[in-house]
């Protein structure tokens, strides 16, 4: 049976323009997940978590490498089908879309009728009475339907740190195009590049 995302060998980069092949920004990502999960994301802005997720829904071309959703090469699907196998929602829940040179009559059907893979992108945690513990239910329920959930956070808060402790059971940390894969909460506080990047937050948590 196929992992339910396998990112094999991706690489995105960006050059100064159409002549000059001059490297501007570089990301680089290999990681696997199996099973149904709920994977937190964390880095710096700037740092290509935006362009990941991107890659992985297939609204943006790689330079190398693939992106697997269920075993199916997420760029070779029709690009109206693509988010039928890996939606992405950037902040205020709004879904990202994308177009394609390449006919969708020459490409492959995605074979699902519900997203499998669904990318939260940096999502608004209002903090009235009962609207976490909702968006969290609505996490854990996908992730009890058989999904895979990344909940992409940029934390300026403590609060923001106990959601992402409280409800992920793995981690990717992204730095300068960078892409990790931490198994626990405590692993990729482990990692000095995100204890760096998390700084007085950590302090806080522990006061």
């Amino acid at each position: 049976m196929s992992a339910m995302l396998e990112v094999k060998g991706l690489q995105k980069t960006y050059f100064k323009g159409r002549f000059d092949r001059t490297p501007t920004f570089q990301l680089g990502a290999d990681f696997v997940i199996e099973k149904p999960a709920i994977v937190g994301m964390m880095g710096p802005n700037g740092s290509g978590k935006t362009t990941l997720f991107e890659l992985i829904t297939g609204s943006n071309s790689p330079t190398a490498g693939e992106v697997r959703v269920q075993g199916k090469n997420i760029h070779h699907v029709r690009t109206d089908q693509r988010d039928r196998l890996a939606i992405h929602y950037h902040q205020s829940y709004q879904v990202r879309s994308f177009r394609s040179l390449k006919p969708n009559v020459l490409m492959q059907p995605a074979d699902s009728d519900y997203p499998v893979v669904h990318l939260f992108d940096e999502p608004q945690f209002n903090t009235q009475d009962g609207y976490i513990g909702f968006m969290l239910d609505f996490f854990r329920k996908l992730r009890a339907d058989g999904r895979l959930v990344f909940l992409c956070v940029h934390p300026n808060e403590r609060f923001h740190l106990e959601i992402l402790q409280e409800i992920c059971e793995q981690f990717i940390f992204v730095q300068k195009g960078v892409v990790t894969q931490h198994d626990s909460y405590d692993d990729v506080l482990n990692y000095q590049p995100a204890r760096d990047y998390l700084g007085q937050l950590l302090t806080d948590r522990a006061a």
